[in-house]
């Protein structure tokens, strides 16, 4: 099996900064995407940022400019750097990979834990 772990979460001021990590473990032949999902109280799943295989880098319009997604591939880790967070960035933040577990297998969607995030006013 294969296992992502999230770390980094807590509570913030407005304005400040959080570093998430992702780390997987497990199973693991490659890589592909590797991206950050949210879960705000009452509201469903969204999509915050992915990083491709090769580095490119997508970005909800809410999060452009203030947070930043990278990767270690020799770690199977994928990192979160948020800055000037906002009430509204509040939720628990999801680490989500796709993974090839070996040869001729398909890859497949694989979800951490969650981690909260609480940005204070």
């Amino acid at each position: 099996q294969v296992q992502p772990v999230e770390s980094g979460g807590g509570l913030v001021q407005a304005g400040g900064s959080l570093r998430l990590s992702c780390a997987a473990s497990g199973s693991i032949f490659s890589i592909n995407a590797m991206g950050w999902y949210r879960q705000a109280p009452g509201k469903q799943r969204e999509w915050v940022a992915t990083i491709t295989t090769g580095g490119s880098t997508y970005y909800q319009d809410s999060v452009k400019g203030r947070f930043t997604i990278s990767r270690d591939n020799a770690k199977n880790t994928v990192y979160l750097q948020m800055n000037s967070l906002k009430p509204e960035d509040t939720a628990v933040y999801y680490c989500n990979t796709v993974v090839v577990r070996g040869l001729g297998y398909r890859p497949g969607d694989y979800w951490g834990q969650g981690t909260q995030v609480t940005v204070s006013s």
